[in-house]
């Protein structure tokens, strides 16, 4: 029988989709190329925001009118498996924390099918390394899903990336809920398991997941010395959400907008070359015209390299689901200012970077061929290059998101 797994959401959820997908290869179960090809789909779902919660239950409908076996995973599995099983009563739902089940499933539902099958995920890997994290937001259903902190150990996620280094892969990205979390419950921290994991011999890059700045701050000077190893991306993915400390105290955010932009002067004091994304939701409940002109200063001034707004999406069982909402048509507004100022921004921090020489690696085919900077800029070439490999390319042009370049 044939089987695929179909992701959405967060790198995290598809790292653990691609563990899924080795476990079903495990027990004779053939990888195909899309759903439409499978006679099993693992449907990994997602439901950070209401639009994507819509997406999956139309999802889980087009699967079911198609015939498909689904088994359902994700974050969906856990908070909403009633919306899933009045659409699929018989389906297999395994939800995060019961993934240590989910051989057992399939073989309770299904059988093995045979011996086992190779598996190809391609130049790059994703490494899941906990469950949960240690926050309380209050607009946050994930961590309903995820629960509380559950670091997985060390030496496992060290041999795992061993073995994927070992058999090939180029890109290799550390993630979590909160990847700064890892360790805080057992006695370890996520510096410790970067350097492990950096003295296995070879020519890659490893890249840090997202890190909320409460945890990442205690953290940060040992990261910033790891970070001496090329092989280490100079790049941090810092969700600040709002400018406005006010906003930040309603989502329970653990810092104020000066401790974000500290933590960011600290980081670009030791690295000038660092690489910060971050996040931003606006029209939270309560939000104010003066909250949303603070979230757009903190924009001028944090310069980000990449920067995500995502309109504020009231979740069920969350504190903010009883909040007062802002209405739908200012919240609208804020998102286009944010967006027309994010590209404006995104473009002049890109526009510095032309003229200059990096040397970069190939990530993926689009347009040619991306090619990723030690601080993780894409730059587009327009051949096609062998991925996993290491070129000087000069950099010609900059667009609000990337750059175009050429082999120096």
């Amino acid at each position: 029988m044939r089987y695929f797994v179909e992701s959405y959401g967060c790198t995290m959820n598809f790292g653990e989709g691609r563990m899924l997908a080795e476990e079903m290869s495990s027990l004779g179960y053939v990888q195909c190329g899309s759903a439409e090809e499978a006679d099993i789909v693992v449907l990994n779902t997602c439901t950070v925001v209401a639009t994507t919660e819509k997406r999956m239950i139309a999802r889980i409908s087009e699967l079911k009118k198609e015939g498909k076996e689904v088994v359902v995973t994700g974050c969906m599995a856990k908070v909403q498996p009633n919306r899933i099983q009045i659409r699929l009563p018989d389906a297999p739902i395994v939800p995060p924390r019961e993934y240590n089940h989910f051989s057992q499933t399939i073989i309770d539902r299904f059988g093995v099918a045979g011996p086992p099958q190779p598996v190809n995920f391609g130049n790059d890997a994703i490494i899941p390394i906990a469950q949960g994290c240690l926050g309380a937001c209050t607009y946050c259903i994930t961590r309903f899903a995820r629960g509380a902190l559950m670091s997985y150990p060390q030496e496992d996620l060290v041999s795992r990336f061993r073995t994927f280094v070992n058999g090939g892969s180029k890109e290799i990205l550390v993630t979590a809920q909160d990847t700064a979390c890892y360790g805080a419950d057992t006695g370890t921290n996520l510096a410790e398991l970067l350097r492990s994991m950096l003295e296995t011999d070879g020519e890659y890059r490893v890249r840090i997941g997202m890190m909320n700045p409460n945890r990442l701050g205690p953290i940060a000077e040992d990261l910033l010395s790891l970070m001496d190893d090329d092989r280490l991306y100079r790049f941090l993915h810092i969700p600040v959400q709002s400018g406005s400390d006010r906003v930040l105290e309603r989502m329970r955010r653990g810092y104020t907008s000066s401790d974000f932009m500290e933590l960011v002067d600290t980081l670009r004091t030791s690295r000038p070359d660092i690489s910060i994304a971050t996040d931003i939701i606006t029209g939270f409940p309560g939000e104010t015209d003066e909250d949303h002109e603070l979230t757009k200063e903190l924009v001028r001034n944090l310069r980000a390299d990449t920067l995500n707004i995502t309109r504020f999406s009231a979740r069920p069982g969350t504190v903010a689901e009883h909040m007062e909402p802002v209405h739908g048509r200012i919240v609208k507004e804020r998102s286009t200012e944010l967006t027309d100022l994010k590209n404006e921004t995104e473009l002049d921090v890109n526009k510095g970077l032309v003229g200059k020489d990096f040397v970069a690696m190939a990530t993926e085919h689009k347009d040619g061929t991306v090619m990723r900077t030690n601080n993780y800029r894409p730059i587009v070439v327009k051949e096609k290059l062998e991925l996993g490999g290491f070129h000087r390319v000069h950099v010609d042009e900059a667009r609000s998101t990337y750059l175009i370049g050429h082999l120096a």
